[in-house]
C-alpha cells in the first residue's frame, strides 16, 4: 500500500528562539569551551535548517508510515516507504548528533539546541524519530560504560547511522518489574557470555535501514542474586561484529513478531528471541559484572526526556493544526449576531468556546517547551561549569534530576490532552484520518505507558528526587520560584496571578512535607495513591512559574513601540499565555494539595469483588 507524500508538520521557531536567547540565556554559555563553535546565528540556522529538514523529509512520511505500518517476512523487518530514504538523510545532516562529541561524529551542540531539534524531529515523524533516538541513546551508553574496544567498534558506527541500537529491558512474565528478568547469561570465556531470553516491546528491534543493530540487554549471569541488583548489561549485536567493524554470522537473535499498534504503527515493536538455538554471545558493556540497572539508567533517563519532548512534539503540531483548521472553517454566526438567523458564518476561531481551547492548548504546550529548555540548559550549564564550581554543577545537576520525571511524565499525559483537545476543535473532521489529530492522539498514547510508566516516574519523584541531597534540590526549586513571587508580588497587573502561583507554591510545599509524614510514619500506601496526583501538581506549579516568567519578559518587549506586528502578536501571545494559565490550571494545584492530604484510602478498602463481577 502506497501513500501520498503530504505534510502537515507545524512549528513556530520563534517560540525557541524566546526560550533560548530571551527567557533563558543560553548564549551565556555560547563562545567558549565546549561550546566555542556555537553563537546565535548558527544556533538560527541550524534549527531553521532541521525545520525544513522536518517538514521536507520527515513529515511528508508521517502518514505513509501510520498506513503502511511495518511487515515482517521471513524474520526480518521491513520499513514503511521512505523511512530509509530519512534515515540516511538525517545522517548524512547530522541532525541525530547534534549534542554528541566531537570524537565520534556529532556536532557538540548545547543540549537545548539538540533536545529542540528533536522536538522537531519528532513532531514531524514520531515513529521514525524513534530508531535514530534510539541508536544514539544505546551509543552514549556504550560510550560512558564500555571497554576501549567496545568504544572503538561501536559507538561511532552507531551514531553515523551504520548501525542500529536497541534497548531491551522487558519480559512477558515481568512488565514494569524489571526485576523479575529471567534472560541469562552464561559465561563461556574471553569475557563473552551466551545470552538465552525473550524480550517484548522492544523498540526498534529490527528495520532494514541500518546493516546491523546492536541490541543492550539486561540479563543475569548464572548464580546472580535475585531482583535487579543480580542484573548485568550485555552488548548483543543482531549480527557478530569483527574488531575491524566487518561482519560476520548471525548471532542467534530472531524476531518472531512486530505487535500490531493503536499508534506508531511505523516504529516496528519486536518480540526477539535470544539464543533460540543456543549461539547468541554477548559481552559485558564494561568489564564489572551486576551493574546493568545502573547502566542502563543512562539510557532510561536519556529516553525518559526524549519521551517528554514526544509529548510535546506531537502536541504542538496538533496545535498548531487546529489552529490552522479554526481560522479556515466557517460555522455558526458571531456570538455578535446570535438572534440573527441570517448573519454570515464566520470562521470558528471566532466562537469563545474555541478560542477558549485554543488558548490552552497553545499555554500548555509553550508551557511544556519551557519546561523542557529548562531542563536541557541546566545539562549545558553544567557543561559549561566544567568543574570550576562544585556548588553551581551540583545546583544544577540536582535540577536536572527532579525535572527529569516530571519532564517525562506531565507532557507525556498533558501531550495526549491536547492531541485531544485538537480533535474537539476539528469536531467530527478531527475523527476522519483526512486529518492528522486523529494519528496525533493515537501516537501520543503510548507516551505514558513506555520508559517507565507515569506512575514509576511519580514514584521516583516522591521516593527519590524529592530527598535528593537532603532535600536540597526540591528546596532549590520551590526557593527559585519563591524569589521570582517576592520580585513581582505588588505588581498590580499581575497581582491575581502571582497570588495564584504563591497558593500553588504553598500547596506543593505542604504537600511535599505530607509525603515524609507518610514515609516517617509508615504509612506507604498512601504514596503510591497520590504520588501521580502530586507530580501533576509540582509540574502546572513548574509550568505557571516559567509562563509568568515569560509573561513578565513579553510585557516588557511590548513597552518597545518600534516593534513590528510579528512581534506584536508574539509577545501578546507569550503574555496572555502566562496569564491563561496562572489563572486557571494554578487555582486546581490547591483542591489538589486538600484531596490528597485526605488521602481517601477507598481504593484499598474495596474487596476485589466489590469492583464487579468475575
Amino acid at each position: 500500500m502506497s501513500g501520498q507524500r503530504i505534510n502537515r508538520y507545524k512549528a513556530d521557531l520563534r517560540d525557541v528562539f524566546f526560550l533560548f536567547f530571551e527567557q533563558f540565556g543560553l548564549q551565556d554559555v555560547l563562545g567558549a569551551e565546549p561550546f566555542a563553535e556555537w553563537d546565535e546565528p548558527t544556533i538560527r540556522e541550524v534549527m531553521s535548517q532541521v525545520y525544513r529538514f522536518a517538514t521536507d523529509v520527515t513529515g511528508p512520511i508521517n502518514q505513509i508510515g501510520d498506513m503502511q505500518g511495518c511487515r515482517l517476512e521471513d524474520g526480518k523487518v521491513f520499513v514503511p516507504e521512505g523511512f530509509k530514504e530519512a534515515w540516511d538523510k538525517i545522517y548524512e545532516a547530522g541532525w541525530r548528533t547534534l549534542g554528541s562529541p566531537a570524537e565520534y561524529g556529532g556536532m557538540e551542540s548545547p543540549a537545548a539546541v539538540a533536545v529542540l531539534a528533536d522536538e522537531l524531529i519528532s513532531g514531524s515523524n514520531t515513529a521514525f524519530n524513534m530508531y535514530p533516538g534510539l541508536a544514539l541513546g544505546a551509543a552514549e551508553l556504550i560510550a560512558e560504560f564500555g571497554t576501549p574496544a567496545e568504544k572503538k567498534l561501536y559507538v561511532e558506527r552507531m551514531m553515523n547511522g551504520t548501525w542500529g541500537g536497541t534497548m531491551c529491558l522487558t519480559e512477558p512474565h515481568a512488565g514494569s518489574d524489571v526485576g523479575s528478568s529471567s534472560t541469562t547469561a552464561t559465561p563461556i570465556g574471553d569475557g563473552k557470555y551466551k545470552i538465552k531470553g525473550t524480550k517484548i516491546y522492544i523498540s526498534g528491534g529490527d528495520h532494514d535501514m541500518a546493516e546491523n543493530i546492536i541490541h543492550l540487554v539486561l540479563a543475569r549471569i548464572d548464580g546472580a542474586v535475585a531482583g535487579t541488583k543480580g542484573l548485568s548489561l550485555f552488548v548483543v549485536p543482531k549480527i557478530r561484529a569483527n574488531d575491524d567493524g566487518s561482519l560476520g554470522e548471525p548471532n542467534d537473535v530472531q524476531v518472531t513478531s512486530i505487535e500490531h499498534k493503536m499508534g506508531i504503527n511505523g516504529s516496528a515493536t519486536c518480540v526477539l528471541e535470544f539464543g533460540e538455538d543456543g549461539e547468541c554471545v554477548g559481552e559485558l558493556v564494561g568489564e564489572v559484572e551486576h551493574q546493568g540497572m545502573r547502566q542502563m539508567f543512562k539510557m532510561m533517563n536519556f529516553a525518559r526526556i526524549g519521551v517528554g519532548i514526544q509529548g510535546l512534539a506531537v502536541a504542538s503540531s496538533a496545535y498548531f493544526n487546529a489552529l490552522e483548521y479554526a481560522r479556515d472553517r466557517k460555522q455558526g454566526s458571531s456570538i455578535k449576531d446570535w438572534k440573527d438567523p441570517e448573519a454570515p458564518r464566520v470562521p470558528i476561531i471566532e466562537h469563545p468556546n474555541v478560542r477558549r481551547d485554543l488558548l490552552e492548548m497553545k499555554a500548555k504546550v509553550e508551557g511544556m517547551r519551557a519546561l523542557i529548555t529548562k531542563l536541557a540548559v541546566h545539562q549545558d550549564r553544567i557543561k559549561a561549569i566544567g568543574g570550576k564550581d562544585d556548588t553551581s554543577a551540583a545546583y544544577h545537576k540536582g535540577q536536572v534530576d527532579l525535572l527529569t520525571p516530571i519532564v517525562k511524565a506531565y507532557t507525556s499525559d498533558e501531550g495526549f490532552r491536547v492531541c485531544e483537545k485538537a480533535i474537539q476543535v476539528y469536531g467530527g473532521a478531527g475523527y476522519l484520518k483526512d486529518w492528522p489529530v486523529e494519528q496525533y492522539a493515537r501516537d501520543a498514547k503510548i507516551f505514558s505507558i513506555y520508559e517507565g510508566t507515569n506512575v514509576i516516574q511519580a514514584l521516583d519523584l516522591v521516593g527519590r528526587k524529592l530527598g535528593q541531597g537532603g532535600g536540597k534540590n526540591t528546596q532549590a526549586f520551590l526557593g527559585d520560584i519563591q524569589k521570582f513571587i517576592d520580585a513581582h508580588k505588588n505588581d498590580d497587573e499581575l497581582e491575581d496571578a502571582i497570588a495564584n502561583l504563591q497558593k500553588a507554591h504553598e500547596a506543593v510545599g505542604g504537600s511535599v512535607m505530607q509525603f515524609l509524614g507518610w514515609f516517617q510514619g509508615g504509612k506507604m500506601a498512601n504514596i503510591p495513591l497520590m504520588a501521580e496526583r502530586f507530580l501533576g501538581m509540582m509540574a502546572r506549579l513548574a509550568i505557571g512559574w516559567l509562563l509568568l516568567e515569560g509573561t513578565v519578559i513579553a510585557r516588557e518587549k511590548l513597552a518597545d513601540e518600534s516593534l513590528g506586528e510579528s512581534d506584536k502578536a508574539f509577545y501578546e501571545g507569550k503574555k496572555l499565555s502566562g496569564l491563561f494559565f496562572a489563572i486557571n490550571e494554578l487555582p486546581p494545584v490547591v483542591a489538589e494539595a486538600r484531596v490528597l492530604r485526605a488521602c481517601d484510602d477507598s481504593p484499598m478498602q474495596i474487596s476485589d469483588l466489590a469492583f464487579g463481577p468475575v
